[in-house]
């Protein structure tokens, strides 16, 4: 390598690494429910969890006191939300129940007896110290043997905090609430 190639290539390195962002991710922390429950269904389909425009950002967001959501620092989720819920839900389901469960699309030849579809329209943490998981659940039946419905579902849970890792780590806890409620609304 010729010596002009490499001043160009040293100036470019130095760019493209700082480039990378110094953002810090935070994961939906794996929370299992309390106890197996035993449902009656062998087979759960998850459906992709519907969040609202605010929470299906990457931004992990707090409410103030004059209603505004903020950013914390430059916190990130460090996966999608909607596909980091929906496998957390999802992975509860499948450790918490005595159902074979898993994300859509099915992975096997023989459908699912059951899909859950999760709409989420409020998602928040707030100032005061809790976070709150609100919306409804859909259980469907695909086989049409089980009876469908509509819940809905309101989860409080307190905050340690409103750094990142509290926000994550109440996110992950009401999950784990909705994946009981859910597991709880088909149980044997």
């Amino acid at each position: 390598m010729t010596l002009p190639r490499l001043t160009f290539l040293v100036p470019a390195l130095i760019a493209l690494a700082a480039c990378g962002g110094n953002d810090d991710l935070f994961l939906v922390p794996n929370i299992p429910m309390q106890e197996q429950i035993r449902v009656n269904t062998r087979s759960i389909e998850v459906r992709d969890v519907v969040l609202p425009a605010y929470a299906a950002e990457a931004d992990i967001l707090v409410q103030e006191s004059d209603g505004a959501l903020r950013p914390v620092g430059s916190a990130l989720w460090a996966d999608d939300p909607i596909t980091g819920i929906t496998q957390a839900l999802a992975v509860r389901l499948d450790l918490g129940t005595t159902a074979t469960v898993a994300v859509e699309p099915w992975p096997l030849f023989d459908g699912p007896d059951r899909a859950v579809q999760v709409t989420i329209d409020r998602m928040v943490a707030l100032e005061d110290g809790y976070f709150e998981l609100g919306g409804q659940f859909a259980m469907i039946s695909r086989t049409g043997a089980a009876r469908e419905f509509l819940r809905r579902f309101d989860i409080r849970r307190p905050l340690t905090g409103t750094d990142p890792q509290s926000v994550a780590d109440a996110l992950g806890l009401a999950v784990t609430d909705l994946a009981t409620q859910i597991a709880a609304s088909i149980a044997r």
